[in-house]
């Protein structure tokens, strides 16, 4: 997560204090709409964990010619 904060801080010129905070509450709404098995993966992928979260992110990174 803390990759998350620092990319949200550099992206908006935000501080990271406000990063972490926006993070926070993106994650938590992320949470509560998502359906519970889909949910549950959220904080495995922000951990650096694959999950099946973390494979789906990581097969539309390569889509868009990321790696």
């Amino acid at each position: 997560m803390d990759e998350l904060i620092k990319m949200v801080a550099s992206k908006t010129g935000i501080s990271q204090d406000q990063a972490q905070k926006a993070v926070t509450v993106v994650v938590g709404f992320l949470k509560d709409k998502l359906p519970a098995p889909i949910a549950g993966q959220i904080d495995a992928v922000l951990q650096g964990g694959k999950g099946v979260l973390g494979d789906v992110a990581g097969s539309l990174g390569g889509i868009l010619g990321k790696k």
